[in-house]
């Protein structure tokens, strides 16, 4: 169908729609609702697209100023939200409560792109002004809204997929909207939750920084969840009168809005005055304690803090820092990250460069961090050396492999036992992982291999900074920097029940995201790094050999390069080096003559399951994308087809058909490697 054709089609839906005729799309209310506003109140016409209005320079200037305390609240959440999303076909972006872009984090290529369509910063997306889309219609219905491709307005944006979720400030009204904006089908499953508790921690960040003199109780009816973002927080003035509250507060004390609650003391919400729950903390070392509702019919966890520095509370809510006594001095800023200690891990590639600094500010707060990357990538490389800059680096760097040891061994190692706890051990006991670690940075590989128990035992060392080892009746303190890491995308495993969820909001203050080795813009110059790395006079490589490293796959990434390359320093013996020097994978050519390229993953062990249509060239962009992302999904979840389906929210016929239609064969398709049945025609 031509895009005239379609874009016809498209028009003659909405009004179909808006007129209560027959369509041939299921439609949902909020959306017939949204096209009936942009008709009806707006006076838009689907068939005749104009291009949002852009304020000037001194209008944005204006808007930014006003929301000042907002978009700085935003900023680490929108950066992370885009590095856990990893999709260069996207853009995170914060709209004001007017429909104003004001702040967006993307691809320059995908920014240039859709600012064609009047996607930009300063642009205004209200319904008024651009019809049916996630930003204008999350404003308009004030909730979480996803807004797929043929349900904009406007024909010219149904190759876009918005999810957008409203941020509340402390008075109950919508600051801004937090929104995703991609062209690829394939993120959106799971972007909508993300965009949420994105949306929440904003919120929460927001609470901070407007009442950072005030007392703040942080609350729920579940221990673990107090301090998480899903926690009730209250900020109650010296007086016990309630300032602000999030929504989570709210709902579970009862209050439909914060105007009911404004103002009470807080003896009206617990039985407890704010003295008695500061100093029941106090004494209780911050863990939470026990309090009821005025009534005496609901129980909570509490942990209740005296006013001070923002900086300083979020850190603690965070487990990294023993809180400071009431009325501390503000605590010193940290010092600024030492970029240049760590500038050896990229050489050039844009993606690592800005896990790089991102890690190193997050680095010098204590917070946890989890990187999330596939086997090889060099996880523990990079621990190390953010280990190396770390207000811990005068102590050791600690790794344990969750996945390497057994599921019988991994509570010993990392807990340690003391003399004679259990037959076979050693006589006169041992230090476990967590306690080696102490003053230093424990690194725990594979994370998502931890079995459920032990999820259990290290939430309880991080949230109390005390370790028990096995048999002993005494705990000993520890203080470290935790950095986790694992291939698997330990939100799914949530979701499935796999992991502990109060234990990924306590590992993950900020997930960064290591690119495969195929994706990397810097390959020359690292393979360079890698053979000056291994001898003292670096053979040269041949323009073929070159050619050849460039254009592989790679599956096993880094580590495999490196495998490779001194392998070819040994048999090139001094001399150049050339394809002769390297595997037969790596200088294989495709059946036409081509060296393999990476969108190929053309490699020996690799053949064993996938084959590829020669020509994609009768893919658009967009498919290509879709392709790469798919190809990605395959080798994390190590050509698992059903797994995959299931990370993406589909059925595995489904998937079958995307993959045909992406000229992705599996090399056996009557017999797919996860060995279910197939139906293509299902």
């Amino acid at each position: 169908m031509s895009l005239l054709a379609d874009s016809n089609t498209h028009v003659r839906e909405v009004l179909n729609v808006v007129n209560h005729q027959l369509t041939t799309r299921p439609t949902s209310q909020s959306v017939a609702q949204s096209w009936a506003r942009c008709i009806n109140e707006f006076q838009l016409d689907p068939s005749r697209f104009v291009t949002p209005p852009v304020l000037t320079q001194y209008e944005l200037s204006a808007r930014r100023e006003a929301l000042g305390d907002l978009i700085a609240c935003s900023k680490l959440e929108m950066t992370t939200l885009y590095q856990q999303l990893a999709d260069p076909e996207l853009a995170v972006v914060l709209v004001d409560a007017g429909g104003a872009i004001v702040h967006q984090v993307s691809s320059v290529p995908f920014a240039e792109a859709v600012a064609e369509d009047g996607f930009r910063v300063g642009a205004l997306w209200s319904e008024r002004e651009a019809g049916t889309n996630g930003m204008g219609t999350c404003l308009a219905e004030r909730d979480c809204i996803a807004v797929c491709q043929h349900e904009h307005f406007y024909p010219r944006y149904t190759s876009l997929t918005c999810s957008a979720a409203p941020i509340f400030d402390d008075s109950g009204e919508i600051a801004g909207v937090l929104d995703v904006t991609s062209r690829s089908k394939l993120l959106q499953q799971h972007s909508l939750v993300l965009v949420g508790m994105s949306r929440q921690m904003i919120e929460n960040r927001l609470l901070d920084a407007r009442y950072r003199h005030a007392n703040m109780i942080h609350f729920h009816s579940r221990p673990e969840f107090v301090g998480t973002l899903h926690g009730g927080k209250l900020a109650v003035a010296d007086d016990s009168t309630v300032l602000a509250a999030n929504r989570s507060a709210l709902f579970q004390l009862g209050f439909r809005s914060l105007s009911e609650l404004r103002g009470r003391r807080i003896e009206e919400a617990f039985n407890a005055s704010l003295e008695d729950m500061i100093a029941r903390s106090i004494r209780g070392s911050f863990h939470p304690v026990t309090v009821y509702s005025a009534n005496a019919t609901n129980r909570f966890f509490l942990v209740a803090q005296t006013s001070q520095n923002n900086s300083g509370r979020v850190a603690r809510v965070l487990g990294s820092e023993a809180p400071a006594p009431r009325n501390s001095a503000p605590e010193k800023r940290p010092p600024a990250p030492k970029l240049d200690e760590i500038a050896h891990l990229e050489f050039g590639d844009p993606r690592m460069a800005s896990q790089i600094q991102l890690a190193a500010r997050v680095i010098q707060r204590k917070i946890p961090i989890v990187l999330r990357g596939q086997t090889g990538t060099g996880k523990e490389v990079f621990a190390q050396a953010l280990h190396s800059i770390s207000p811990h680096a005068g102590g050791p760097f600690v790794p344990v492999n969750c996945a390497s040891l057994p599921e019988n061994l991994i509570e010993s190692e990392l807990f340690g036992y003391r003399a004679g706890a259990f037959t076979g051990a050693q006589r006169e006991g041992r230090r476990g992982k967590i306690v080696q670690a102490n003053g230093g940075t424990l690194f725990l590989d594979e994370i998502g291999d931890m079995p459920l128990v032990l999820q259990a035992r290290l939430l309880r060392v991080i949230e109390e900074h005390e370790v028990t080892p096995l048999g002993a009746e005494t705990t000993v303190k520890v203080n470290f920097q935790l950095i986790s890491a694992s291939h698997r995308n330990l939100l799914e495993l949530v979701h499935s029940g796999q992991f502990r969820e109060d234990l990924y909001y306590r590992l993950k203050g900020v997930e960064l995201n290591l690119p495969p080795l195929r994706e990397r813009l810097d390959k020359l110059p690292l393979i360079h790094h890698l053979l000056a790395n291994e001898t003292d006079d670096p053979p040269e490589l041949s323009p073929q050999a070159e050619h050849a490293l460039l254009s592989y796959a790679w599956p096993g990434n880094i580590r495999q390069l490196r495998h490779v390359l001194q392998m070819a320093i040994a048999l090139s013996d001094g001399e150049p080096i050339g394809c002769e020097d390297l595997p037969p994978e790596i200088t294989q050519r495709a059946p036409g003559g081509d060296m393999p390229t990476a969108l190929g993953l053309a490699t020996a062990d690799m053949d064993a399951h996938l084959t590829e249509d020669a020509d994609i060239s009768a893919l658009n962009a967009i498919q290509l994308n879709e392709r790469e992302t798919v190809l990605s999904l395959l080798d994390e979840h190590r050509w698992n087809v059903s797994n995959v389906a299931k990370a993406l929210g589909i059925s595995r016929n489904t998937l079958y058909r995307k993959m045909r239609r992406l000229h992705i064969r599996l090399s056996h398709e009557g017999s797919p490697s996860d060995g279910m049945p197939l139906d293509l025609d299902a």
